[in-house]
């Protein structure tokens, strides 16, 4: 499970005011919910895309602090995907993946690299 901070200023709630809806366009319709980390988030059991198996997705909600998107896409092999001729699928996965998390977010798929690696770095111990 990933999650993603929103920009400077923004918030989720604002930039995805319906994320049921959201979800749906992006990945196929929401099955229902599942409690991850103590966090409600939607599933999609049955993606429109053949990559994904199974998706969770929604906000994570902490006291006190901006909400983040939580985020679980979990994948097919690739080498099943594309024995099965769906080598447009992959690109077409990644695009979506990859616009979702722009719209929700606020930042694109550099960016989101750049500030995963500070959380890192900010979370490493001192020596």
């Amino acid at each position: 499970m990933k999650e993603y901070k929103m920009r400077r200023g923004e918030h989720l709630e604002d930039r995805i005011p319906d994320m049921k809806a959201t979800i749906e366009e992006y990945f196929g319709p929401v099955t229902g919910t599942e409690e991850h980390n103590g966090h409600e988030l939607y599933v999609v059991e049955e993606p429109t895309n053949p990559v994904f198996d199974r998706i969770l997705a929604g906000a994570a909600s902490y006291s006190g602090k901006k909400d983040k998107l939580a985020v679980h896409f979990e994948e097919r092999p690739a080498e099943e995907v594309i024995a099965e001729g769906n080598a447009d699928a992959a690109a077409d996965a990644v695009s979506d993946k990859n616009e979702f998390l722009l719209q929700a977010t606020g930042r694109d798929a550099k960016s989101r690299r750049e500030s995963l690696k500070r959380s890192v770095e900010d979370d490493a111990p001192d020596v």
